[in-house]
């Protein structure tokens, strides 16, 4: 069976928006939020929501923190969205995903399988807790990447969303058509942007680095 065109869901969505409504963004660093927020700043009055619990070592998630922070000011400079993009910290809370992994026995799970779905259902969820304080649409910049699997991503916070029926709305995507992942990829080189090569886990970076 086909999965859905996500990307063309995401352009009738916005062919259909009324003004600029509210939309929380969901970043998980600053390259993937490149060039998601140089697509989304015409269209939506974007808060940047870092939350990120997967992100094990305190050092690493300072770092992509303040490189998000970084990047925002610079597209704020240089592209002089309608609204000025903002940054909202949702918090240090390793324990969290690590008490997660724990408790349903997921720290052997091989990267991209149950516990990085569940990874995903976590950080999206507490996206979704704070876009209801006042947002219109939440979304993620995590199809972005080719290694996420943009399906999953986007029937986590379809499920989310229609947990009951009012706003947020979940805004489907897969940033990474269209050139999107290589768009990043030129912004992150134009900005000297700070580049990881895993997802922040100790467990992907095992993985990635075999220690």
């Amino acid at each position: 069976m086909n999965k859905p065109d996500y990307r063309r869901q995401m352009d009738r969505m916005i062919s259909s928006l009324d003004g600029m409504p509210a939309l929380l963004l969901h970043c998980c660093c600053a390259p993937c939020s490149s060039a998601c927020l140089t697509e989304l700043y015409p269209y939506f009055e974007i808060t940047c929501f870092y939350y990120n619990p997967n992100i094990t070592d305190e050092n690493e998630y300072r770092k992509r923190y303040s490189e998000l922070v970084r990047l925002v000011g610079l597209i704020n400079d240089d592209f002089a969205p309608p609204v000025p993009i903002t940054v909202k910290e949702g918090g240090y809370d390793p324990d969290v995903f690590l008490g997660m992994v724990s408790s349903e026995g997921l720290a052997g799970c091989p990267e991209g399988g149950r516990r990085c779905e569940r990874c995903f259902d976590l950080r999206l969820r507490k996206t979704y807790e704070e876009a209801s304080k006042g947002y219109d649409y939440f979304t993620t910049t995590l199809t972005i990447s080719p290694l996420k699997d943009a399906d999953l991503i986007n029937r986590t916070g379809y499920a989310i969303a229609g947990e009951d029926s009012r706003t947020p709305m979940w805004l489907p995507s897969d940033f990474k058509k269209r050139d999107g992942f290589k768009k990043s990829v030129a912004l992150s080189e134009k900005y000297g942007l700070y580049r990881q090569d895993y997802c922040g886990c100790i467990y992907s970076e095992k993985e990635r680095h075999g220690s």
